[in-house]
């Protein structure tokens, strides 16, 4: 076998500007589950009833929120 270089694989990069609405629309997101699961019920209720309460009750008890 003889001596010969092997080139590493180059990284691409990525940018920024590309990378940033990304970020945002998953930190959007973020907030938005957490609102559901933390604090849809009672005054700061955006959906009337308690559907959403009963949907995410199990994960507001795996979370740490207290809801009764």
């Amino acid at each position: 076998m003889t001596g010969t270089a092997v080139e590493a694989p180059s990284l691409p990069t990525v940018p920024v500007r590309e990378l940033l609405p990304w970020a945002l629309f998953a930190a959007v997101l973020g907030l938005v589950l957490v609102y559901f699961v933390g604090a849809e019920q009672g005054a700061t209720s955006l959906v009337s009833g308690e559907a959403v309460h009963e949907f995410v009750h199990d994960g507001r008890h795996l979370l740490g929120f207290p809801c009764h």
